[in-house]
């Protein structure tokens, strides 16, 4: 069976790249949208995600793996899902939104039409798009933007991990 490909979103104030990096493995939670927890459920193991930093960065940062499948989340009565990752890697540079904006290959992307939908699939084109990206000098100049109308809010709750208890 060929491996998804996903994005995930995290205001890094919340949770960032450097917190998975740092503890090596969390647990992917706090996702209450329907259809994030649609997607959610969908992601198997050995899939791949980018790490995608929301709010003032709005860019791909990372790629994780998910080592642990969708399980209900014990620790939230709302009915949340959960699944557990690995950090594979630090992009070699942040790949942000605008840059996706400014590109066709992009069109009717999720990133670019939902910008409140904190899990989404990234079809292999997009993500082979995205790695290229990454490879180039940095494009454009100024914020890049989130959505038309205004900045994403984060997941409500951040990812638990070893150092759940240390995270505010």
């Amino acid at each position: 069976m060929a491996r998804k490909h996903w994005l995930v979103k995290q205001e890094p104030s919340a949770y960032s790249w450097a917190d998975l990096e740092r503890e090596r493995e969390t647990e992917w939670n706090g996702v209450h949208n329907a259809l994030a927890l649609i997607h959610l459920r969908k992601m198997r193991v050995g899939d791949f995600a980018f790490f995608y930093h929301s709010g003032a960065e709005r860019s791909c940062v990372g790629i994780v793996r998910v080592v642990r499948g969708p399980r209900p989340d014990p620790d939230d009565d709302r009915g949340s899902w959960t699944v557990r990752v690995r950090p594979v890697r630090r992009l070699r540079r942040p790949v942000t939104i605008a840059e996706m904006r400014g590109d066709r290959k992009f069109s009717g992307f999720d990133l670019l039409r939902n910008s409140r939908l904190s899990i989404m699939p990234v079809s292999p084109q997009r993500w082979a798009g995205v790695l290229a990206y990454e490879l180039r000098p940095p494009t454009g100049s100024g914020p890049p933007t989130e959505a038309r109308s205004g900045r994403a809010k984060a997941s409500g709750s951040r990812p638990r991990g070893r150092a759940a208890s240390r995270r505010h």
